[in-house]
């Protein structure tokens, strides 16, 4: 792999650690101490909090914001637009007026596991986690912690079907039985969780 490469423009904290072959792109903002493996890709105008960390292989497109103190797994893929929030009850200022400062709250981040992908402008409230593989459609507002594989669209959000890892939806063969029409992977769903068993 080669060096990171940090275009032009981009804001880059000096304790930010970078892994080798991820590109940050004109605009985007890295903030103190967040960690990014290797072969990333943040795209323009990106944003990422202090101390967050980020696997390898992770895209965040144009315009995402990914606030602390968010985890992104390996393989995540980040839509334009999308926002992890860090805050269920955001204000200001205080009820005397004076201005909220990092040390009056407590900051609650995102989850997102391995091979999950969150489509274009999704937001994500603050605490929740998104499971491997799962796939948030666009503008889905996701309130609920998101199984793995699941495919959940609208606001709130709500599962609609199963993804694989392919990224494509899954078809039911029998009952509780799910076929990957990409790759062939068989799955089985249990009491709404899903469990990738072999290859048909």
């Amino acid at each position: 792999m080669s060096e990171p490469r940090v275009l032009p423009g981009a804001d880059v904290d000096p304790t930010a650690k970078i892994g080798e072959g991820t590109v940050i792109w004109h605009l985007a903002q890295i903030r103190e101490d967040a960690t990014l493996g290797s072969g990333c890709i943040v795209g323009r105008g990106a944003y990422v909090g202090p101390g967050v960390r980020i696997g390898d292989n992770v895209k965040i497109q144009n315009y995402g914001l990914v606030y602390e103190p968010a985890v992104l797994e390996d393989e995540v893929f980040i839509g334009p637009a999308v926002v992890l929030t860090n805050d269920l009850y955001p204000r200001s200022a205080d009820v005397d007026g004076s201005l909220k400062r990092p040390g009056d709250w407590s900051a609650d981040g995102v989850v997102v596991r391995r091979g999950a992908s969150l489509g274009a402008r999704s937001v994500v409230v603050a605490g929740r986690t998104v499971g491997r593989y799962a796939l948030v459609a666009a503008g889905a507002v996701v309130t609920r912690d998101v199984p793995d594989f699941a495919l959940v669209a609208g606001v709130p959000a709500r599962r609609i079907g199963w993804v694989g890892r392919a990224g494509v939806p899954l078809e039911e063969t029998s009952a509780g039985v799910w076929r990957c029409p990409k790759t062939g992977e068989l799955h089985t769903e249990s009491e709404g969780v899903l469990t990738v068993n072999y290859r048909d």
